[in-house]
């Protein structure tokens, strides 16, 4: 008999089948096995067995286009309203993108296969399947322009202190639209979470 190869001693991939009595934990658990399924029943179980304890510090780490996909306003903000991040580490363009839903500018579902010559044409900004108007980038980059006149900002200072700074006028912003919950740093501004 062959010498078993210690790449095969994870759990057999032999899920029972759903049925209408199946609950939640049990599709989650049993069902959820690999691919990105996996590192979701991977984060559930992680979500439900460590960061649910008393006294647990919870940091989280963005990269990839989350904000733009509108996952601050989805689950980001309200993990933040309830407690459940205490720090956060981000790419600036996590943080940028968040600025559009703070002002209330549009973001769209597109897709990928749409052709970039006739996007630019049009003024169109893609991210993978998200699109939206040049203008929007435009009007971003006028606003952190003037916010960063502000005296405020005529110092030298961290990158939390900034962020937390920009979190404080976005808040503004939300209010004055009406687009509030929808930003993560005018969320963590108002809870005090560092970014």
């Amino acid at each position: 008999m062959a010498r078993k190869s210690a790449f095969l001693s994870g759990k057999r991939i032999d899920p029972k089948p759903i049925h209408p009595s199946t609950s939640i934990t049990e599709l989650i658990d049993n069902n959820f096995v690999s691919y990105n399924a996996g590192r979701l029943r991977e984060a559930c179980q992680l979500f439900t067995g460590k960061i649910l304890e008393d006294n647990v510090t919870v940091g989280l780490s963005l990269s990839g286009a989350l904000t733009p996909a509108g996952l601050a306003i989805s689950a980001l903000v309200p993990l933040i309203e309830n407690g459940f991040i205490d720090w956060i580490v981000s790419t600036g363009a996590n943080l940028y993108h968040d600025t559009h839903f703070a002002m209330g500018m549009p973001m769209h579902r597109g897709t990928p296969n749409a052709d970039d010559v006739t996007l630019r044409e049009e003024g169109i900004v893609r991210i993978y399947d998200i699109f939206f108007d040049y203008d929007i980038l435009i009007s971003t980059d006028y606003f952190f322009r003037e916010i960063l006149k502000a005296p405020e900002f005529q110092k030298e200072m961290s990158t939390s202190e900034l962020h937390f700074r920009v979190g404080r006028y976005l808040a503004e912003r939300e209010k004055i639209l009406g687009t509030e919950k929808k930003s993560l740093l005018a969320a963590a501004y108002k809870h005090a979470v560092p970014i």
